[in-house]
């Protein structure tokens, strides 16, 4: 395991079923945080980076290499934390990079709507439904993570919206307290 330097600010993954808001929560995130943090969408990073195995058609999607992924993104770990990883997914990050998980949850009704809204292929839009209503991607972080830092926040409006990132926030400030405290300063 690669030595990494004291975090100044924390590493957050925002996850959930495509269309559940993560980044909203991300970009409200970035401005409202007290510490400095950079908001990274895994699934632009990926194509923008060509970190994948190719486009699968049938899914309208590429596919992941998150070997390439961790690998690029290990050095902004090392660099000190500060970062918001939003992706659909969060199994793929060494559970030693991850401070808090957040698993943005949507009524599937809702949900539905807003992947149509999207484009999505009727195919697609099942079967985020169906992992949304299964509770997949809570799942995938609680097996992944220490159950302490993993939290599920309902993203069904506006208001859920805020009260996630207020919420999300005072977890922040919570965390730089710690931190100092730890650090004896």
């Amino acid at each position: 395991m690669q030595e990494h330097a004291p975090r100044s600010s924390p590493v957050i993954v925002i996850t959930g079923t495509p269309g559940t808001g993560k980044t909203t929560h991300a970009q409200l995130l970035v401005e409202q945080s007290p510490l400095p943090l950079q908001h990274i969408n895994v699934s632009d990073l990926i194509r923008e980076k060509m970190l994948h195995d190719g486009f699968d058609e049938e899914w309208q999607t590429y596919v992941a290499n998150e070997d390439k992924v961790v690998d690029e993104l290990e050095p902004l770990i090392n660099a000190g934390g500060g970062l918001i990883l939003d992706w659909h997914t969060c199994d793929a990050f060494p559970e030693r990079w991850v401070d808090l998980v957040v698993v943005l949850q949507c009524n599937h009704t809702l949900l539905w709507d807003r992947l149509e809204a999207r484009g999505y292929p009727l195919k697609k839009i099942e079967e985020n439904n169906e992992a949304e209503i299964m509770n997949v991607v809570l799942e995938e972080a609680r097996d992944a993570y220490a159950e302490e830092i993993v939290v599920a926040l309902d993203s069904d409006n506006t208001d859920d919206l805020e009260s996630n990132v207020s919420r999300i926030v005072q977890w922040i400030e919570a965390w730089r307290k710690n931190q100092q405290l730890d650090s004896g300063s």
